[in-house]
């Protein structure tokens, strides 16, 4: 097959996967609401939150499906600003379709509820669920609006998690559900449950593949293997001037940064080549540069003012 205009089939099937993904995800999100949360009683954080105090405000007179819809009409022009036209577009898609799912999903709810004894247990997996929907969402470049703009608008010019923005813009949303006649403090307790685990479990499908791992080698035949990992597995190496100090024997000790997931790969491929090689593994936080983050300090001055800066620096 050839091209089809500047699309090759690859790329028209990787676009397919990509909303196949984010479908899986807003189902999985809006299930977690109207699943578990809203028949609890539970108002988390984030636009969907402030819809849900809504709902539960007008005694259910305003659907969730009506209110979430335009209130991420209004919050879409944010999308188009700081994200990109890619972006807004996956959001536009991801909004419709959680309208859909919000006004679908409750009217199966002989089917799809589940109740438990506990609100405790309730409020947990619900956030568990919304999470991991999200975080779907989330990597293939979609958001459901809210809150999850501002998470992400943070999250490209300052190195601050997706899940600790949630955090602190959620604390006055879930609050707000005090407004509401018939809630009570227990009602904002479990809703701050939810806020928690939400906030972790997205930082863990997000970032959980992207943790870096520090992997030191020490082998003598440290050759061998800096050989294999660059020209067969792609991997950047630095050798390390060493002294054994027992032996005084020099040697080199090998420095690799890699992703978590290529570990078992690479300390495989090392003792393979020397079954008595001594390899160290350590957790690296915040490893920037090519094949990993990129740096980010915050919103990029205007010349004028960066020239300013670099003349007050110099003074």
């Amino acid at each position: 097959m050839g091209k089809l205009g500047n699309l090759t089939p690859k790329h028209i099937l990787y676009v397919i996967w990509d909303y196949f993904l984010i479908t899986f995800g807003l189902i999985l999100y809006c299930m977690g609401w109207t699943s578990f949360l809203i028949p609890g009683g539970i108002a988390s954080g984030g636009g969907t939150g402030i819809c849900t105090i809504i709902y539960f405000a007008s005694n259910g007179a305003i659907p969730v499906s009506y209110s979430f819809f335009v209130l991420n009409a209004f919050l879409l022009i944010a999308g188009f600003a700081a994200l990109g036209k890619g972006f807004g577009f996956k959001t536009i898609y991801a909004i419709m379709v959680s309208t859909l799912l919000f006004d679908i999903l409750p009217r199966f709810d002989e089917y799809l509820v589940v109740t438990f004894d506990d609100r405790l247990i309730t409020a947990i997996v619900g956030g568990l669920i919304e999470a991991i929907g999200i975080g779907i969402v989330l990597m293939r470049g979609g958001s459901t609006g809210g809150t999850d703009i501002l998470a992400m608008v943070v999250n490209k010019y300052w190195p601050v998690s997706p899940g600790k923005v949630y955090l602190y813009a959620d604390l006055f949303i879930i609050a707000s559900v005090l407004l509401v006649p018939d809630k009570t403090l227990d009602d904002m307790v479990y809703g701050y449950v939810t806020m928690v685990t939400f906030s972790f479990t997205v930082d863990w499908v997000l970032l959980g593949n992207k943790s870096s791992m520090q992997i030191l080698i020490f082998s003598s035949r440290y050759k061998e293997i800096a050989d294999y990992m660059i020209n067969n597995m792609n991997r950047g190496v630095t050798a390390l001037d060493s002294v054994g100090w027992y032996t005084g024997a020099e040697s080199k000790v090998l420095l690799i940064i890699c992703r978590k997931v290529q570990l078992h790969t690479i300390v495989e491929a090392v003792k393979n080549i020397d079954p008595k090689a001594f390899v160290s593994v350590s957790s690296a936080n915040s490893v920037y540069g090519e094949g990993f983050d990129e740096i980010k300090t915050g919103l990029k001055l205007k010349k004028g003012a960066a020239k300013k800066l670099d003349n007050v620096q110099q003074k």
